[in-house]
């Protein structure tokens, strides 16, 4: 395990959680693969290490040009880049309390061994809990909170998870790499929550110009749903307001793209369609009271309102 983990720094925050994502299969709306990447920039999280690349990924499958291939770039013959699988660990926080960020690529090959490596990561950083990321594609209305499914390591984790507001899962088919981290780390009595948001997804047969489907790829809603219920679990205080705005700005741009379509193509019944899906939905807010309470006394301590003039 040595030669797969690189670890430069070793934090000594009183409490350290782990926030793992990865380019994957399970990735509707980027949450897995990009939301990872928002908290290291907007965080300012520093590089901690590494899982070295060796043996987990294919250059080529037999039949296929460059579906699994690094990709290289030459500028007049020299190699100025070659684009190779990376999977870092970053860290931020304070001495009380710390978050390692884990971006990485999904596994080709020998996923065990890269899954071991990925929790001796965790134990080395002394890690309480693992929180993995992914995404769900599924038809449900854009404009409504997101559902969010959960998966747990430990059974005695079962009773916390029901203040998520969470459907726990019941999948049974192909595995993610996170469900094999969620079996592997229960097998060592290590706690990990698999975060899974469903992410709008509507296909229209009829509608040749755009593949007959229309996603949100990148979904702000998702990744938002996804953090309230981190910082709510983790009693981390990440900075939500810029994933509020940008939520928002989703809805509109969503609106938008739904009044053209109906514009253009009447025939779909697109306002029709999403009038059914909303009737049919249930939204299951999340709300946990401690929460509010918090932040509420956060802004009466911060913002005082100022003495009256006598």
């Amino acid at each position: 395990m040595a030669d797969t983990l690189d670890i430069r720094e070793r934090p000594q925050a009183r409490r350290i959680d782990m926030i793992a994502g990865w380019r994957q299969w399970a990735d509707a709306g980027s949450v897995s693969s990009a939301l990872p990447k928002y908290l290291i920039e907007r965080t300012g999280a520093r590089p901690i290490g590494t899982l070295r690349p060796d043996g987990f990924y294919l250059f080529q499958i037999p039949g296929t040009h460059d579906l699994v291939r690094p990709v290289v770039r030459f500028v007049d013959g020299y190699p100025e880049a070659l684009d190779v699988p990376l999977n870092e660990l970053y860290y931020t926080g304070d001495d009380d309390h710390g978050v390692v960020i884990f971006l990485g690529d999904e596994p080709h090959i020998d996923v065990e061994r890269y899954v071991a490596a990925l929790l001796e990561a965790a134990r080395t950083l002394g890690v309480r809990r693992i929180v993995g990321l992914g995404g769900v594609y599924g038809e449900l209305p854009y404009d409504k909170e997101r559902m969010v499914s959960a998966n747990y390591s430990l059974p005695e984790m079962k009773e916390e998870m029901a203040g998520l507001a969470v459907d726990l899962s019941n999948y049974q088919g192909g595995a993610s790499i996170g469900s094999v981290v969620c079996r592997r780390a229960g097998e060592q009595g290590m706690e990990y929550v698999g975060l899974y948001a469903f992410v709008p997804n509507y296909s229209f047969p009829n509608l040749s110009e755009t593949g007959n489907m229309i996603r949100i790829e990148t979904d702000h809603m998702a990744w938002l749903a996804v953090m309230r219920r981190i910082n709510h679990m983790l009693r981390t205080h990440f900075d939500l307001d810029d994933l509020t705005r940008r939520g928002q700005h989703l809805l509109r741009s969503m609106e938008a793209k739904i009044a053209e379509l109906d514009e253009e193509s009447p025939q779909l019944g697109v306002r029709d369609y999403l009038a059914r899906l909303s009737e049919a939905f249930t939204e299951v807010p999340f709300n946990p009271l401690g929460d509010i309470w918090e932040e509420e006394l956060r802004r009466l301590f911060d913002d005082p309102e100022p003495d009256s003039e006598s």
